[in-house]
């Protein structure tokens, strides 16, 4: 991807709404303009508008069922996203970490930075343990 593309793709995803979109539709799957306004407490129109940018990203896509028009993430997209970051973070961690040193603002590995890390992915493991719990109280 050229680097023109690049920068116009993170530009597009600075913007909170869009990235609360994706987070959605990447969920609960495929979903209508109103269903996601009613999601996110924003009006349909804004809706429509981060869907209009996010579709001319590539990023998600739509296709027409009946009177719906249900959207859904594109998958390849996102990966070459993910892959353009890994590219871009400079900590050596090949995507596989949140900025760690933006957090530890450069320091190594001392004691304090590894117990608040290990606080950390308790705390997302916590969370991702209780979506698989509801999850599985779904099916």
């Amino acid at each position: 991807m050229e680097e023109s593309k690049q920068a116009e793709l993170l530009k597009v995803l600075s913007v909170e709404s869009r990235i609360k979109i994706l987070d959605l539709l990447r969920h609960r799957g495929p979903l209508g303009v109103n269903e996601m306004a009613q999601a996110l407490s924003i009006t349909p129109s804004a809706v429509s508008q981060h869907l209009k940018i996010l579709r001319l990203a590539g990023l998600v896509r739509s296709e027409r069922k009946g009177y719906c028009l249900p959207y859904h993430i594109d998958h390849a997209a996102l990966s070459q996203c993910k892959e353009l970051l890994a590219e871009v973070c400079n900590c050596g961690c090949k995507g596989t970490c949140r900025a760690a040193k933006a957090r530890t603002g450069g320091a190594g590995h001392d004691l304090a930075t590894l117990t608040r890390r290990e606080r950390e992915l308790q705390r997302q493991l916590a969370d991702v343990r209780a979506q698989i719990t509801k999850m599985k109280g779904k099916a």
